[in-house]
């Protein structure tokens, strides 16, 4: 395995893959890694011959009030947890992939405009420029991306489709901890007490899956029964609960076959996301 800062090594070193018909898989993080990521690290291994892996965290995605400044990062015990899985690990500087002058941006309407994208404004625009720009400079085969993060994958689908980036986008399911709770670097943020409350996020999609399958079908009905769940959680805030159309992220009022029940709460000062497609049986409700 590695490690490789700048675009020209890497460029370098892929190149001559490319002249030995090796495929490329590429997994792009923000290090501080995990279970969920080396999920990602491990399909990609299977799937090609030679597989890179990103770490950069990103500072054009963070607003100015988020944690760009204290989000954990630790590139020794990323390259430990790699060994043995990647060939190649990408860690660039801003500057490397941010030179001064720089002043274009990736920007993917509709799609970015609400339910994160409104919490975050400009959050989606730096998710793509940095993916675009990362996909053009390691041209892999396949990129793989959780679906922990269901709205960053369809923004990234959609830009990649949109621009003909030749790379097959490949979205992986979300990996839990025990208790279910969605693996995240920002678990690390979570006190004792608030992780045992996390667990609210996961036990929620499971409420609102078995009332769907039970026959509610309601979209209003399945958001008010979801409040009124995770109010009982004292270190909980509701940032936003959408059920929406799985493909184009519209809001929908009746929850069909592929329905995408999407939450973001708060559990103390640390905000969690999480998703489950809802699936409506037929003949029912």
């Amino acid at each position: 395995m590695k490690l490789i800062t700048t675009i020209a090594a890497l460029r370098l070193e892929l190149g001559r893959c490319r002249k030995r018909g090796r495929r490329i898989g590429f997994v792009p993080t923000m290090g501080f890694l995990h279970e969920g990521h080396l999920s990602l690290v491990c399909q990609a291994r299977k799937d090609n011959d030679v597989v890179v892996v990103s770490i950069f965290v990103n500072p054009i995605q963070f607003g100015p009030r988020e944690d760009f400044k204290t989000y954990p990062r630790d590139l020794k015990r990323d390259m430990g947890l790699l060994r043995g899985f990647a060939d190649f690990v990408f860690a660039p500087s801003a500057r490397e992939l941010y030179p001064e002058g720089f002043c274009t941006f990736v920007e993917v309407r509709g799609l970015s405009d609400e339910y994160c994208g409104r919490i975050r404004p400009g959050h989606f625009t730096g998710v793509a420029t940095v993916v675009t720009k990362l996909l053009n400079i390691v041209a892999p085969d396949a990129a793989y991306f959780g679906q922990k993060d269901a709205q960053q994958a369809a923004v990234i689908r959609r830009m990649v489709e949109d621009l003909n980036v030749p790379a097959d986008i490949k979205v992986m399911p979300t990996v839990r901890e025990s208790d279910g709770l969605a693996m995240s670097s920002r678990n690390t943020y979570l006190s004792s007490k608030e992780r045992q409350e996390a667990v609210v996020l996961f036990q929620a999609l499971k409420s609102a899956e078995h009332a769907v399958d039970t026959g509610l079908r309601d979209a209003q009905k399945i958001r008010g029964m979801l409040e009124d769940f995770i109010a009982h959680t004292p270190s909980a805030r509701i940032d936003y609960i959408e059920i929406v159309d799985k493909k184009t992220f519209e809001r929908v009022k009746t929850v069909g076959r592929d329905a995408l029940l999407l939450l973001a709460v708060y559990i103390g000062k640390t905000r969690l996301i999480d998703n489950v497609l809802l699936k409506a049986r037929q003949g029912r409700g």
